[in-house]
């Protein structure tokens, strides 16, 4: 080959292929440059003929022009038909494979023994096989079996350009047709099979399930259902007490209030990491010196504003909370470097093997759970999340709720598939299915309602790395993704410290999407009813159209990919929009910086879609301006929507005034100056250290901001009083919203 001018090697193979190669010769600094000789590359001979047996590239190496030229050879398709009907078969079918044929046609024919009653989509997928690498997909269609009746026999056309019927992901921009014949026999299992599935009514009221088809009666281990838990239920009643004796102190009434007559008043923070967590405490304090925790029923966070300890005290809204609020400063003031040292990694593997050993999923955010854990407490805890049930038992203190959402592991982006879930002490629900498990169960794996492996529940720090605070490691790991919590774009490097595997690591979690937390999926193999996306209950979002095929949706995954709502919404607020839960005011508390009605404008934006009652959220332009510390939004004409009294995260009056009522000296005005301006602020989120004095200034900010807002707040809560006592008397119309569609 010696003195060759120009040298021609055909050898075909797929694009994903010639990707790969490159990629392993960029890896080790080289290039397919040719000068004139074969010789500098020696080992391309073998890659060479490893690859003869692929297709669909020619590649002209020449060393006139020091480089190369591909010449695409469009052969025909080896396709075949893979066939899919998970109400029948968790399996897959598939055609054989037609060799080289642009138009290839199959006639084999394929059984399936059918339910009527459960909704049945046939997924036909066409396929190009490839001998080397993951065969390509080039379009599925989706076909409703009850649309056939018995005896029958039916010809499908699809025709490819529905976005609705199909997805399409195949090369070319023609249309498409295809031929598909079906045929039911009668007698073949069509009609009900009693001794197969029964469909069972739990419910004593009318309210219709989605879907139920078990194999028995036997009690299941998934409660289906859209009542409130038993449990919730003996809180309410044994809250209700404590809230109508807070009212009365606070509102100065004459006379205890009746049962009807106490509103249920939620409080509903945001995401923000350690500012949310900071400035939460702060808002907590300022309402248990108003007495106003007393007549707080429901606690919903996410992300940052779940990091607390509080509920490991029994009665921690009984006693003041300078004592926690002083051991959080301490934390939140304090190094970190040692997070990363050997004795933790050492400790972070020991604890992952032994779980891995348990039957866990394991994935990125277990690790990043027990770092956390570390980087909030700095010793490992034991505490679980139903260790909270002890500081409900008496309904000292309000019900907490922890939001997260579930979304595909791949395929589907955040924004078009996303499911709400919601963590309390009781109950661990998914409430677009009327689903849920005990709280104790969630590790455990599941298969048609019932517990079919039994695994010790995780301690708390794995719900708030692997589930609640995803929001955390995104914003640490991944400031730069479209949808970030904060909108300026920051690029962060690994720790100088790390290096090989564990740098590695690091490095291509920042650079991924949200971590997703993997657990066993508890509504797995439970089978949807024909009519269940036309039942009230069900609650299907309306700008996507994955609801109206159940193979797309949950109960067909092995695993739930939980992260945190912050890529959709930062709100926690689902759990509270529950009819049944009934609820006449919301503190909304928002820690976002920058757009500070952001969030509050999305909440309603998605309320009004989903058609839940929710007040319209109308600004000023000097209120986006000059955003003000406290607003209330209600709704005169639908007394089913709550009350919302809005707490951004500003400072208005208190740069002049260091209480209510009392002006700064002027050796008081640097106290009041808190720098809140997004990525210029010392309480950005991927700040993970604060100095003493900025925590002492975002604390008394935000205890400020609730304690100059009294007078709205009592109005508010008096409205609500009032509007319960009119719907008594007949006034207004039912605030019971249990039935809005």
């Amino acid at each position: 080959m010696n003195g060759q001018r120009g040298l021609l090697y055909f050898f075909l193979f797929t694009w994903e292929t010639w990707l790969l190669v490159y990629s392993v010769c960029a890896c080790v600094r080289l290039q397919f440059v040719i000068t004139q000789e074969l010789d500098g590359f020696p080992w391309l001979l073998p890659l060479v003929a490893s690859l003869l047996i692929l297709k669909k590239v020619v590649i002209f190496v020449s060393p006139q022009n020091h480089g190369l030229a591909l010449l695409f050879l469009l052969t025909a398709s080896d396709c075949y038909v893979r066939l899919w009907l998970p109400s029948a078969s968790n399996g897959k079918l598939r055609t054989k494979t037609i060799r080289n044929s642009d138009n290839p046609v199959w006639n084999e024919t394929f059984y399936f023994r059918i339910q009527r009653e459960v909704e049945n989509v046939l997924e036909l997928a066409v396929c190009d096989e490839d001998p080397l690498t993951k065969d390509d997909m080039q379009f599925t269609v989706l076909f409703n079996v009850a649309r056939i009746r018995p005896g029958e026999t039916v010809r499908e056309t699809f025709a490819l350009k529905s976005e609705v019927r199909t997805e399409y992901t195949g090369r070319g921009q023609q249309d498409l047709i295809v031929h598909i014949g079906f045929h039911v026999k009668r007698g073949l299992g069509l009609h009900k099979q009693i001794s197969l599935y029964i469909i069972i009514n739990i419910l004593s009221k009318q309210v219709s399930l989605c879907w139920i088809f078990v194999t028995s009666t036997e009690k299941l281990d998934v409660r289906l259902g859209y009542d409130l838990c038993q449990e919730e239920q003996e809180f309410l009643h044994k809250r209700k007490r404590v809230v109508a004796s807070a009212l009365k102190r606070v509102l100065h009434l004459e006379r205890d209030l009746h049962g009807h007559e106490v509103p249920v008043i939620a409080v509903m923070a945001t995401g923000g990491g350690l500012r949310a967590m900071s400035a939460m405490f702060g808002h907590l304090l300022a309402l248990q010196k108003l007495n106003l925790l007393d007549c707080v029923t429901y606690l919903t966070g996410a992300s940052g504003s779940t990091w607390s300890d509080l509920y490991e005290h029994a009665d921690w809204s009984q006693k003041s909370l300078e004592g926690p609020l002083k051991a959080v400063k301490e934390q939140v003031t304090k190094c970190k470097l040692n997070l990363m040292s050997i004795e933790h990694l050492k400790y972070y593997h020991k604890e992952l093997a032994e779980r891995a050993k348990a039957g866990h999923v394991s994935s990125f955010t277990t690790l990043w759970s027990l770092v956390q854990e570390m980087f909030l407490h700095e010793r490992p805890r034991q505490y679980k999340l139903t260790d909270q049930r002890r500081a409900l038992e008496h309904g000292q203190n309000p019900l907490p709720f922890y939001a997260v959402i579930n979304v595909k592991e791949e395929k589907f982006s955040t924004f078009k598939f996303r499911e709400w879930a919601e963590f309390s002490p009781y109950e661990v629900a998914i409430p677009k299915y009327g689903a849920s498990i005990p709280s104790e169960y969630f590790d455990s794996e599941f298969f048609m309602g019932r517990r079919v492996k039994k695994l010790p529940e995780s301690r708390i720090c794995y719900l708030e790395g692997d589930l609640i605070a995803d929001v955390f490691s995104h914003s640490f790991f991944s400031i730069s993704e479209k949808h970030s919590p904060e909108e300026d774009v920051t690029t962060i490097e690994p720790p100088s410290c790390l290096s090989g595997k564990l740098y590695e690591m690091f490095q291509d979690i920042m650079t991924k999407r949200p971590l997703l937390g993997k657990s066993h999926n508890f509504l797995r193999g439970l089978e949807f009813h024909k009519d269940y996306s036309h039942q009230k209950k069900f609650i299907e979002w309306k700008d996507t159209v994955l609801d109206s095929f159940p193979n797309n949706l949950t109960p067909l995954q092995k695993y739930l990919c939980l992260i945190d709502v912050g890529y959709f919404i930062n709100t926690s607020g689902a759990a509270l929009f529950k009819p049944e839960r009934n609820v006449d005011v919301i503190i909304s508390l928002d820690y976002g910086l920058g757009n500070v009605f952001k969030q509050l404008e999305m909440t309603y934006k998605y309320c009004k879609i989903q058609k839940i009652p929710f007040p319209k959220v109308e600004l000023s332009k000097e209120d986006e301006k000059n955003p003000k510390e406290c607003y209330v939004f209600a709704d005169a004409e639908d007394p089913r929507a709550p009350i919302v009294i809005h707490f951004p995260l500003v400072n208005d009056t208190f740069k002049e005034f260091k209480e209510p009522g009392v002006k700064r000296g002027l050796s008081e005005m640097e106290e009041g100056k808190v720098n809140l301006k997004n990525n210029c602020s010392p309480y950005y989120l991927i700040r993970l250290i604060y100095s003493s004095e900025n925590f002492d200034k975002l604390v008394n900010l935000s205890k400020y901001n609730i304690l100059n807002n009294k007078d709205l707040l009592l109005q508010a809560i008096q409205s609500a009083v009032e509007r319960r006592r009119s719907v008594r008397t007949g006034n207004f119309p039912s605030h019971s919203r249990a039935g809005y569609p």
